[in-house]
């Protein structure tokens, strides 16, 4: 059986230290901050990276240099056999094209897999690919179900501010400005590729049983699964939000009963486009291994 390395990125939500854990490893992606450039997780933590945010700093995101890569590529090949790399998904960055045009000059080894993920679905990837290397898979093979699988996903995130998606030229001042007045509660969709506008909710808690539906109807229409026997796993996901997303979790474990509930942070990268404050909820079909 081949031996095989891991690699996703920090949009994963995966942690340098549960990395080493899981037994994987994470490229840490960079930001510039005011010019100056960090790398999450290694010189950029969270609780900096909101302080900087909300000074006002000048953020923005990059990808992994094409150095870093190979040369991570590199060590793993030098006690692996092949690698099996899983970045965030190609509709949100450039960094998957990157990677998979790296490959080429790897004959193989390297399968770069481009299932159009992020954040927590993200993760599960990567938790569904040791699974795979487990039972005796190629890095191709892997490779080829994590894509098949690609879009038996969805993540929905409700927003606590128009104002970042302003700042970032992604909406018009004149609709962050009446959306505010409003008090809306925007909730925008992950699927595949992009992130895009789904519903508009007055509260939170409107927002929020937006979200439970929407995923209801996922479960049972595009996954074709039962709500009463697990065949998804639920992810709940945030942006510096901790008590609204413990209750968030109890919701959903009240709404889909016998499912498991994973939470976790939503990556700086979608942090640094949406701002603190935010919900997501989120489900992975299992992956049948």
């Amino acid at each position: 059986m081949a031996k095989i390395a891991i690699i996703t990125d920090s949009n994963s939500g995966i942690t340098q230290e549960q990395a080493k854990e899981m037994g994987i490893s994470v490229l840490p992606m960079p930001f510039m901050i005011n010019g100056e450039t960090f790398f999450e997780d290694i010189t950029l933590g969270r609780q900096e990276f909101f302080k900087r945010l909300a000074e006002g700093a000048d953020i923005s995101t990059s990808q992994p240099s094409p150095e870093s890569v190979t040369s991570l590529w590199d060590r793993l090949l030098q006690e692996h056999d092949e690698v099996v790399h899983i970045p965030m998904s190609s509709g949100l960055s450039g960094s998957c094209q990157t990677a998979m045009m790296l490959a080429q000059d790897y004959e193989g080894r390297v399968q770069v897999v481009n299932n159009q993920r992020i954040s927590v679905t993200q993760r599960q990837s990567v938790q569904d690919a040791l699974a795979l290397a487990g039972a005796g898979k190629s890095a191709a093979e892997i490779k080829d179900i994590l894509e098949a699988d690609k879009f038996h996903s969805s993540i929905y995130i409700m927003l606590d501010t128009l104002y970042y998606l302003k700042k970032g030229g992604r909406i018009t001042p004149a609709a962050a400005a009446l959306g505010t007045i409003l008090r809306l509660k925007p909730v925008l969709q992950i699927q595949g590729e992009k992130l895009d506008a789904f519903a508009k909710a007055r509260t939170v808690s409107q927002a929020k049983s937006i979200m439970i539906n929407a995923i209801k109807n996922d479960i049972t229409g595009r996954f074709g699964c039962s709500l009463e026997k697990p065949g998804v796993r639920l992810q709940v996901a945030h942006t510096e939000n901790e008590e609204a997303a413990s209750i968030l979790e109890a919701e959903l474990k009240e709404a889909f009963p016998g499912h498991e509930i994973y939470t976790d942070h939503l990556s700086l990268s979608i942090a640094c486009h949406i701002g603190p404050g935010s919900l997501a909820v989120a489900c992975t079909k299992i992956l049948d291994i």
